[in-house]
């Protein structure tokens, strides 16, 4: 089981079952929505237990996508695509010794030109998706 919360401790959420590893996402809306590229894991959505909700707020962020953030602490949490049952979870609100490793670097395309990647992982233009999204 992995834990995670936001900053402020007001949204709190563990995550079961099959979870996938850390891909970096340099899409425009993540860039925009972190103030870099996002890493992020995902999970199936009833691997999404949340134990504390009453800072979670969702903002509908493309006609096909919204994002979870904390309304108190501003922490971004979540992206929730509309035609998945997937939910991604940002790695950096996951509690230490998680385990897991960043593995990829999508949306190359959308890349910002104000850093370079050189940690020798793969690197894509987008994303295929598939169930392990």
């Amino acid at each position: 089981m992995i834990r995670g919360a936001c900053l402020c401790g007001a949204v709190a959420f563990r995550l079961e079952g099959k979870v996938r590893d850390i891909l970096g996402c340099h899409c425009g809306q993540c860039r925009k929505q972190s103030g870099f590229y996002w890493a992020a894991t995902s999970v199936a959505d009833d691997g999404l237990v949340m134990e504390r909700d009453k800072g979670l707020a969702w903002f509908q962020s493309s006609d096909t996508a919204r994002r979870g953030f904390c309304r108190i602490c501003g922490s971004g949490l979540f992206w929730k695509p509309e035609d998945a049952p997937r939910t991604v979870v940002a790695a950096a609100s996951l509690e230490p010794e998680h385990g897991l490793k960043m593995t990829a670097h999508v949306f190359l395309e959308d890349k910002g030109d104000y850093y370079e990647i050189g940690d020798g992982l793969p690197q894509f233009a987008r994303f295929s998706g598939g169930e392990n999204a």
